[in-house]
Order: structure tokens, then sequence, then C-alpha cells
């Protein structure tokens, strides 16, 4: 059985209770014997209040010799229970396990502060609830509320932080909240002890979430550690992390650490899996599970679920009679439905009964269906969101208009609003007053979140007109229709000027996609396409907090919010996907819900939306060729 030593440092510097010093207690202090043991793990991560089934295409075999885009939905909170609720029944031994953000991401949130989610959760009893970094977008006020939540049901599932201390005058610290956040717990299966530790990750969430200004979150690897040692001090051999820092990050970590057997993974929304994923048209970003080891050789197993509830992972793990691990496999389920159809007509019975069968044969896809019980629960807060989406949040007071490229050639009849936008001067010269709204709402989310310099969007992002007069829920998010959440680049000038440059060859270019024109807010500049490529942009101003502009350094470093669609590279801003590692933070609002932040700041009881000041707009002058 592997054994840390605690040093008086760690002691010291982290005023850890560690080595025989008082600490809150776990649920468990006795270690059980061991003994040759398979456990199995089942877990989500990344919610994100996505409660409602999706659509999405799959290639599948229809029977026709070839694999076609079959249309069929996807997660949905109410097939995770279903499926948790059968995988379970087939293991003798199972933990279950959510690392994290179940908050923020859909109007379910935004309506129920974390009800609904905590009501759908109790559908499933996870073991462990881990702290995300979207847990405390509402502040610490909003971590209790959810705790709160949790606790209101019967399972009083534990939530799981061991680098988090909240501040002095945190809420969390009222009197008689108790220990509501615990480090780990111990829990027995089989008569074993597994000890659970959780992790939150600890920049991300002081940085582009909205912890209070004196909760602190400690270095994950120190404080895994500690807890680590305490735990296997008490003599309990198996020990898993139930992290929120990303795949990445969780496998740096392990080599750091000494005693870690299993992570349980969540933040990056990683999709891991076989490589044959890609027949379906999905890219894994590692094997499922992911096998590593800690920094004495010893074997890690690694897992995450990617996101939405789209997927629940199903984890088996062998200990030997020593508590090592010997083994581990399994299988990240990715739940659909049961009715498929293409061109937006069903299958006819052949091709359905030749879809099955590929579906049956591919080991990951999993047609699941929906838990009663959670259907019953999440049924009221469907009709509240149905009913919000008519809910009138704003009025335009002009008509706001939509285009992607300024000028009369190349987007010159966008509006749905007729010549009141398509022949507008303002929009000619410099653009959609839609696209240039949008944009100046995500720069003040970022603000919020990381204080933005400025931010970045593609004119395809933004759908529709706003006609004036009121707006509601639905139109805001019929104006931003797509699963994009936002994404701080720390960027050099040059860089950004790079992706500018990339973004409007691909307006130009053989593609001629005027959804590539850019648009930003906080940041102007003046367009010539009859300059060669990388060269059309000019007078790059960025706006200071006085609303003066000066010019963009192109050897600075510019924090930058935009939207995950282009961070990752595509519409042509191909300079933004080497924007990675420690200068790529993922912020995981949803881009629709950052528009709706922003309407419910605007001053006044009405909320007018207007379009912003010309000076303001980013294309400030535009010459096609």
């Amino acid at each position: 059985m592997r054994q840390a030593v605690c040093t008086v440092g760690l002691i010291l510097s982290l005023a850890l209770a560690s080595c025989g010093t008082a600490h809150r207690p776990s649920a468990v202090d006795a270690a059980g014997g061991s003994q040759p043991f398979e456990l199995t793990v089942l877990h989500i991560n990344d919610h994100h209040s996505h409660l409602d089934p999706e659509q999405t295409t799959l290639l599948l075999d229809t029977g026709h010799g070839k694999r076609e885009a079959v249309n069929v939905d996807r997660g949905g909170f109410a097939k995770v229970a279903g499926a948790i609720k059968a995988l379970e029944k087939g293991s003798a031994q199972v933990l279950k396990i959510h690392s994290g953000d179940a908050s923020t991401g859909d109007l379910y949130f935004t309506l129920a502060e974390g009800q609904a989610d905590a009501d759908l959760m109790e559908t499933v009893c996870f073991d462990t609830f881990t702290l995300g970094n979207h847990e405390f977008d509402n502040a610490d006020a909003g971590v209790k509320k959810m705790i709160g939540f949790l606790r209101a049901g019967t399972c009083a599932t534990p939530v799981l932080s061991a680098n988090v201390r909240f501040g002095p005058s945190s809420p969390m610290r009222d009197a008689g909240l108790g220990e509501a956040v615990v480090p780990s717990v111990v829990l027995e299966r089989g008569g074993q002890k597994i000890g659970i530790v959780g992790l939150t990750v600890a920049g991300k969430t002081k940085n582009s979430s909205r912890p209070d200004p004196d909760t602190m979150l400690l270095d994950e690897a120190t404080v895994a550690q500690a807890e680590i040692d305490r735990l296997r001090n008490q003599g309990i051999d198996k020990i898993i992390l139930a992290t929120h820092i990303g795949y990445q990050a969780d496998q740096a970590l392990v080599k750091k650490l000494s005693g870690v057997d299993v992570v349980i993974g969540g933040d990056s929304h990683s999709l891991l899996g076989p490589e044959q994923l890609k027949r379906y048209g999905l890219t894994p970003e590692g094997p499922y599970p992911t096998r590593s080891s800690d920094r004495d050789g010893k074997p890690v197993c690694i897992a995450q679920a990617w996101q939405y509830g789209y997927v629940v992972g199903e984890m088996r793990v062998r200990f030997d009679a020593n508590g090592e691990v010997s083994d581990c496999t399994g299988t990240p389920w990715l739940l659909i439905g049961d009715q498929f159809s293409r061109g937006g007509q069903p299958l006819n019975p052949e091709e359905t009964a030749a879809v099955r069968k590929d579906i049956a044969a591919s080991g990951v896809l999993r047609i699941t269906l929906p838990d009663p019980r959670a259907e019953a629960l999440l049924a009221p807060y469907a009709r509240q969101k149905e009913a919000m989406g008519a809910t009138r949040i704003a009025t335009a007071t002009d008509n706001l208009c939509l285009r992607r490229v300024p000028g009369s050639k190349r987007d010159p009849s966008r509006s749905s609003l007729g010549d009141a936008c398509n022949a507008n001067e303002r929009v000619n010269a410099h653009g959609g007053d839609m696209q240039q709204l949008v944009a100046e709402a995500f720069l003040q989310q970022g603000r919020t979140f990381f204080n933005a310099d400025l931010s970045l969007l593609n004119g395809g992002g933004v759908r529709i007109d706003l006609r004036k007069g009121p707006v509601t829920v639905k139109d805001l998010y019929t104006v931003l229709p797509f699963k994009n959440t936002l994404v701080q680049l720390n960027a050099t000038g040059a860089e950004i000027k790079a992706a500018l440059e990339d973004a409007v060859e691909g307006v130009v270019g053989p593609a001629a996609n005027t959804g590539c024109y850019p648009y930003a807010g906080g940041l102007r500049w003046q367009v010539d396409l009859t300059k060669p490529a990388g060269a059309r942009f000019s007078h790059l101003e960025i706006r200071a907090a006085d609303g003066s502009y000066r010019p963009l350094d192109p050897k600075a470093t510019y924090k930058v919010i935009t939207i995950s669609f282009l961070a990752d590279g595509n519409d042509a801003f191909t300079a933004l996907k080497s924007i990675t590692g420690e200068r790529r933070v993922e912020v995981g609002l949803d881009y629709a819900e950052a528009f709706l932040r922003y309407i419910e700041k605007l001053p006044g009881e009405q909320k007018e939306l207007r379009p912003l000041p010309v000076k303001e707009y980013s294309t400030q002058r535009f010459i096609d060729r």
C-alpha cells in the first residue's frame, strides 16, 4: 500500500490539517482490509443546465452502402438518469460522480438558479458533486443557493472541493451552514474504503467566474497531495480525484502526485473514446479511459464525459490486494433517442433497422429511454421555460439591422426588414447593427469575468434582425441560436491582426464566405479589400476605459473574449487556433445567455436596445474591390 509523507512545510504553508492535526472529518474514518476488488464509476460533468435533449447529426449506416448524415436527439438529463439507473444494475460495486459545472448555460438556470438542476440530479442520487468554476458565477451566494437545493433532496449529495477556502465575509461561512463543502469523503463499497477528493480549477475560477473577493482557491497539486496523504495515513488505499480542472491539466496533475488511482474529470468538455467515434462524425480528444502514471510510476486511470449530458462515462477499475490499480476499462456511452430522420423526413423501416444495427455494433452509441421520474420533475420547469421565451425583456428603439459585410456588393439583401436596413447608410458604411451590438455585449461580459480588453465575433454568428418594438427571450435565442460558449484568449496585437486578416481572406477567397467577416467590441479599424492579403487592415485602435481610442500595440498582450467556434479557428479565424494552453481559458458561458445578461444590465425598466454610436462600430471605413 502506498504511503505518502506529509511535510511540515506543507502544513505551515497551507494551514492544512494533515498528518494527525485536526481536519474536517470524512464520511468514514476507519479503513477496511484490502483484497482484489472491482469498482464501476458512472459519471458526468459540465451539464450546464442543459436538461432538454438536443438535435444532432451522426454519420450512420442506413443500409445503402455508405454512411449518411442522420438526425437524432442526444442527451437530456432524463436520458442521463435512465442510463445510469440501467448501468448500475450491471455492476455489484458502483460510485456515481458529477465532476462539476451543473450551473449556467441554458434558460433553465436563468429561470430557476439551479433548482431544476438539483431536482434532476436527485433522480440519479450522485455520491459526490465537485464544485466547478461556474458554480461561482453568481458569487459565493450562488454556491450557497445551489448547495441548499441539493441538501433539500433525500440524497443530500456531498459537495467536494479540497482547494476552496471561503473568506470571512462569504455567506458560505454563515452560522448553521455546517461543513457544506468538504475536501473529501470516504465511501464503502463491498467492504472496501474509497476516498474521493474534490478539486476546483483555481486560476480560471478566480479570473473567469465571480467568487467573493476574499474566497481563495489554493494550488490544486499541493492541496491534492495533502488530502491524499491524510486519507492514506488512515489506511485508505483507494483514492479517486473528482476534479474540475480539465483533461490536459488532469494528465499533468497526476505526474506531480503520489497515491492517486483514478481521476474523474471535468471543465474542458473533453470527448474521450475510441478512434471508431470518427466513423460517426465525432472526434475524440483521447482514449477512454486514458492510462497514465503518478510520479512513482504507479498506474492512474483518467476519464471525462464530454458535456451537456450527452455522455455517461462507465469506468471499470480493478484493484489488486495491495490497493494498486491492476486494470481499467470502460465506455463513454453517447446517449441518443430512437427516432431517426434525414432531410426532415423519417427513415423508412429498412433504413431504421440498418441504423439500429449500426448503433448496436458501435460499442459507444446507446439508445436510451428517458427516466419517467426525471421527465415528470422536469415538466413544470419546461413549461416555465416555454413561457419565459415569450417574456418581453427589452424594447428596440429602432430597427436593429443584420448585415455581415459592409458595403452594397457582398451582402446587400441580408436583412429581413427590406430597404429599411438593406439601403441604410450606416449599415452600408459600417456593417450590421446586430452584429455590433452582440460584440459589445460579449465585451461587457468579458469585462465582468476577467477585465477583457476587446471581443471578436464573426458576422455569420448572428442570425436575424430585430424589428423596432418589443424584444422577447425567444427573439434573443433566435438571434444567437448556436451552441457556442465564451472563451478568453490572451493574444498579442499581432495575433489579433492576423486573425482579422485571415477572416477577411475567408470573405474574398475561393469560399467567398460572408459569415467570416469580423466584428469586435472595443476595437475598430479600416478595411481596404484592394490591398493584398495580410495588408487589408489599418488604423487598428483599441478603446480605453474613458472611451478614447489608442493604437493597437502588435507586441502587447490583450485579453480577448470570443466564442468557442472562433477560438477553435473556424470561419477562417485561423490564427486564433494556435492560442492554446494557459493562454486559452474556457469561460463556458452560453453566448446567448451573455447577450441576455447584457440586456438585463441596461439602465431603466424598459431596457432599450439601440444602435451603438458610430464611433464604436468596429469597421470605421470599408473599401471593396
